[in-house]
């Protein structure tokens, strides 16, 4: 057990000061005192090598001597706690960071989302009331270095697993990091949050046109101090609504970029909490099939559009999408529009088009209890639930409208008026019970009515009524 400094101290006067001037301690006293701290120190044995004269040249050598030896261990201590990686574990998840500096880190996180869907009056286009696991996506992210920065996220929940994202950061500078691998691509605003944060169970209309994840390089970067930053990326291209392949089939790259603007969000002034910005992508699609041309679905997640098995992609596939969020206090507003301009080509009718298929939303949201609303929702509620009663967590309501309109010229050589539709509009109100900063529970009611094709059928309005319960860290 290393000996206090101030022990040591205390010593050390008492053996530079002269016996005669010592009335109450004797030299015999001092000895006696020294022989119990090398005991404790181990050095008894190399001090009574000799036999001790009690001298004060003598008390002052003994001393040294239990001086070097807390130094040696002092430095020990201090070698162990260099090289001892610092693990933590809280509600933000499992982290390992290796000993100051703490330039290596490795953090596990997950999100687990268990879902129900309810259906009202379906009577026309049946579905079956249904409990199911949304998601379930183990996280390993971290840094490897000053350089380097990590993400591996798994999907686990449904059939199969797959990877969700996969990538690289080369943080050359907070101004300019490449990113490479498998991502978000930059488009749609609803799309890049994460998933744990959006206001209701399913994504709007905008987020059916923009693309899912796809595999890709890009290099991004904020200026300003984070009020403005920008995306500029190049990737093997994913249809309207959904993740890309993990290959390029046909050879033909897709050029992404996004510039957000938020130019009050260091200051503490009402206007903290407003982004705008514009986002687009641009590059050619040659093929039929899932992979190539979009499936449009509704909240519920039932397909309501998709084109004739025999349409190809044939060419120039742009969106671009203006975007915008306002967060103060209790309240938060987000609006979302994008294009999505497409050329196709029928073999059956050897008719080719350009169509232009859009989508747009204002979702929006109140937090009952105070707490601060923000585009990454409640982070933490200021009275956690507990089961005495003491807290009740967060309350949010939130309510949506959007609208996805289909081109014309889609019917009838692109698309079969019998099974798709011109377009749909829905709303949608729900309400978020954050329990604490990990665990939420979530319930909405949409109701989605459809805008029949040219010679379709009337189809009756979809109200289903989703639930989650969300635990994530």
């Amino acid at each position: 057990m290393p000996l206090p400094r101030s022990i040591l101290a205390l010593a050390l006067a008492i053996a530079t000061t002269p016996a005669f001037a010592a009335d109450d301690v004797t030299v015999e006293d001092l000895a006696r005192r020294l022989k119990a701290l090398e005991l404790r120190l181990g050095t008894a044995e190399a001090s009574s090598a000799n036999e001790p004269t009690n001298s004060v040249a003598d008390l002052d050598q003994r001393l040294r001597v239990i001086e070097r030896k807390l130094e040696l261990q002092a430095e020990a201590d201090a070698a162990r706690t260099a090289s001892t990686p610092v693990v933590t574990m809280g509600e933000k998840g499992l982290s390992v960071k290796s000993a100051p500096p703490g330039d290596f880190e490795m953090k596990f996180r997950a999100l687990v989302q268990a879902d129900g869907r309810f259906w009202l009056d379906d009577s026309e286009f049946p579905q079956s009331d249904t409990f199911l696991l949304r998601r379930v996506e183990p996280t390993i992210e971290g840094n490897w270095g000053p350089l380097l920065g990590y993400r591996l996220t798994a999907q686990l929940a449904g059939d199969s697993a797959t990877i969700n994202d996969a990538y690289l950061d080369v943080k050359f500078d907070p101004r300019a990091t490449v990113r490479v691998g498998k991502t978000k691509t930059p488009v749609g605003l609803e799309r890049l949050q994460s998933s744990s944060s959006t206001e209701q169970v399913e994504n709007g209309f905008p987020s059916e046109l923009a693309p899912g994840r796809d595999v890709g390089a890009q290099l991004q970067g904020e200026f300003a101090s984070g009020g403005t930053s920008y995306v500029l990326g190049v990737y093997n291209g994913a249809p309207d609504g959904r993740d890309g392949l993990t290959s390029n089939p046909d050879s033909d790259f897709e050029l992404v970029g996004r510039l957000f603007f938020e130019p009050w969000k260091n200051a503490a002034n009402g206007l903290s909490g407003l982004g705008f910005g514009i986002a687009g992508s641009t590059g050619d699609k040659e093929g039929a099939g899932n992979n190539y041309l979009p499936r449009y679905r509704t909240p519920g997640q039932v397909q309501f559009f998709g084109y004739r098995s025999d349409v190809l992609a044939d060419g120039e596939h742009t969106r671009w999408s203006p975007q915008a969020y306002f967060y103060h206090g209790r309240f938060g507003l987000l609006a979302e529009y994008i294009s999505s301009y497409q050329h196709l080509f029928s073999p059956s009718s050897g008719v080719e088009a350009s169509l232009d298929n859009r989508a747009w939303q204002l979702s929006g949201g109140v937090v009952l209890t105070g707490e601060d609303n923000s585009y990454r929702g409640v982070v933490r509620p200021n009275h956690p639930f507990t089961t005495d009663g003491t807290g009740w967590g967060a309350f949010e309501l939130v309510a949506r409208y959007g609208r996805l309109d289909i081109d014309d010229d889609a019917f009838p050589l692109f698309a079969d008026p019998a099974t798709a539709v011109a377009g749909a509009h829905g709303w949608s109100l729900g309400v978020n019970w954050y329990l604490t900063s990990n665990f939420k529970l979530v319930a909405d009611y949409n109701q989605t009515a459809f805008d029949a094709a040219p010679g379709g059928l009337e189809r009756e309005d979809e109200k289903v009524f989703l639930t989650r319960a969300q635990f994530s860290f």
